[in-house]
């Protein structure tokens, strides 16, 4: 069974940058694609950004693209999410999710966090 916890969350100003984490535990990330979700009040879950098992290919929604970049390290057993230039629309919760053997064109989730808090506000 996979855990999975994110960090890195909190307030900042527009413009600012924050770097979410996602530490896995229970089972190697060497088999899963893994992705990140937002989730603003009122609106639907959209995907962010995914990232395939060996990090040899991403992807990210329009809004995000030229802003944020997913990486991860499969030795620390962790996936990140930096992102630059935040903006009030960013403001959300973010979550991370794991599919084994999954590709991220079909990404479908298997395993979800608990999601991390995160307010761009002057």
């Amino acid at each position: 069974q996979l855990q999975l916890v994110e960090s890195g969350g909190g307030l900042v100003q527009p413009g600012g940058s924050l770097r979410l984490s996602c530490a896995a535990t229970g089972n190697t990330l060497d088999y899963y694609s893994m992705a990140w979700f937002r989730q603003a009040p009122g609106k639907e879950r959209e995907r962010v950004s995914c990232i395939e098992r060996r990090g040899d290919g991403t992807n990210y929604t329009d809004s995000v693209k030229g802003r944020f970049t997913i990486s991860r390290d499969n030795a620390k057993n962790t996936v990140y999410l930096k992102m630059n230039s935040l903006k009030s629309d960013d403001t959300a919760v973010y979550y991370c999710a794991a599919e084994k053997w999954g590709l991220c064109a079909a990404f479908q989730a298997d395993y979800w966090g608990p999601g991390t808090q995160v307010t761009v506000s002057s």
